[in-house]
């Protein structure tokens, strides 16, 4: 598959599962809207369609080009060891996600990093639209941490685009305001992380919020000691205690990241 191709794919992909995800949770919500939908809708369309253009532009299209570069240049671990094929595309595919996970966690651990994420738990919702809530900050600087696994991997262009493609469908399906029973949220528990286990990360107490932060493959946090179990008092109230009345304005969004070290406080 050529760029053009993948890209197409990832498109589809994208564009697939938020119609799913949002059907489904449409019909199978399990918390109450807070506020009106269609202002969900459209405060997350419009940042998703400036940040599309945005990083598009100024970050995609060179990481691709960095993802090809390296990938003849022969760098990485991919080449050292000779994992190419569908070998590569899934030991891409779950080391990037290993990868993923610690970026997410330490975007809550490192000061610098949580200014940036900080505006994405600033909704005060959880639904398949929250996945789109991220700050071009922080899209950048993800984009920068990328180019630096892509230079220890060499992954192919292939299993970076389906990495790409795949967590972003992940990240639609577990912000989804779904649930399942215990018997199936058992089960896929087994490998994936789950709408009940990522809403929990999403609430003010900070004993679930630090914890949950496997985006595909949940072992990660078993692995490192960070799985928490929901609590339904906790369950209660999702977001932060700051700018709950603001949430949905771009100004306030925006302008988050920036707010003078003295009203910040990492919650």
């Amino acid at each position: 598959m050529n760029l053009s191709e993948l890209n197409t794919f990832r498109l589809i992909l994208f564009a697939l599962a938020l119609t799913l995800t949002g059907i489904f949770e449409t019909v199978w919500a399990v918390r109450e809207w807070k506020t009106a939908r269609w202002k969900r809708w459209v405060f997350h369309g419009a940042l998703t369609i400036f940040n599309t253009v945005l990083t598009r532009l100024a970050a995609l299209g060179p990481l691709l080009i960095w993802s090809e570069y390296v990938r003849n240049q022969g760098w990485g671990l991919s080449h050292k060891f000779g994992i190419t094929g569908i070998a590569e595309v899934v030991s891409t595919f779950i080391l990037f996600d290993l990868f993923d996970y610690w970026w997410h966690r330490w975007n809550h651990t490192v000061p610098f990093l949580w200014r940036f994420h900080k505006p994405h738990h600033m909704d005060t919702h959880v639904d398949v639209t929250t996945s789109l809530r991220f700050h071009p900050g922080e899209l950048f600087l993800s984009y920068g941490m990328k180019a630096i696994w892509i230079l220890l991997w060499g992954p192919s262009l292939l299993g970076f685009m389906v990495f790409e493609a795949a967590i972003t469908a992940y990240s639609q399906f577990h912000h989804s305001n779904i649930d399942f029973s215990d018997v199936w949220e058992k089960r896929l528990r087994w490998l994936h992380m789950t709408p009940r286990l990522h809403a929990s990360h999403h609430t003010v107490s900070l004993r679930t919020r630090s914890a949950n932060y496997s985006t595909v493959f949940l072992a990660w946090d078993r692995i490192f000691g960070t799985l928490r179990e929901p609590d339904s008092v906790e369950m209660k109230e999702l977001g932060l205690l700051e700018g709950r009345k603001t949430h949905l304005s771009p100004l306030d969004f925006i302008k988050a990241p920036f707010v003078s070290a003295a009203n910040r406080k990492l919650l």
